[in-house]
């Protein structure tokens, strides 16, 4: 019976295996005109306007021209721009989505640090608070004994919530 087992989880490996193979296909046409398939990205020197399929992951290749070919580019008059395929924007309309679910996150976080740091003012206000009252303070010691501060120590504890609340109370 784990035989079966086995044979039927490798089955399903390769199913997924394939499926992901199938999703990264690219498409172009090739310099003789014929329309290539393949899941490797064309060759180089393909021109971008050949490419006629490309994987989701995939970015398009930018080549930059030297200075002095960018002056004669610009001077020669350009093709009417064509107007975007179904996939460019449907690609546009997923890297806007995705943009706009970063800056949610950044903004999220934010938010969290931002309470954070209330949250550590306020602790620091109370303790120095408790540290300048005059009482007799106690910590708990590593043998769990409670132990009286002395002027020293209350001096290093009121310095450190001094510092916190200089860093976290903007």
């Amino acid at each position: 019976m784990p035989r079966k087992a086995f044979r039927q989880a490798l089955l399903v490996l390769l199913c997924f295996a394939a499926a992901g193979a199938a999703q990264a296909q690219w498409k172009w046409r090739d310099a003789k005109g014929n329309v290539q398939y393949s899941d490797l990205p064309p060759p180089a020197g393909t021109p971008e306007k050949d490419i006629l399929l490309r994987p989701a992951t995939a970015r398009p290749t930018i080549i930059v021209a030297p200075p002095s070919a960018q002056a004669s580019a610009a001077s020669a008059p350009r093709p009417a721009a064509s107007a975007p395929t179904k996939a460019e924007q449907e690609a546009a309309a997923r890297q806007k989505k995705d943009q706009e679910g970063d800056a949610a996150k950044q903004k999220e976080e934010e938010r969290r640090v931002a309470a954070q740091r209330r949250e550590n003012c306020t602790r620091a206000q109370a303790n120095l608070r408790d540290l300048q009252g005059g009482q007799r303070l106690t910590r708990t010691n590593e043998k769990g004994e409670r132990v009286f501060m002395d002027e020293a120590q209350i001096a290093a504890e009121v310095s450190r919530a001094r510092d916190v609340i200089t860093s976290e109370c903007k």
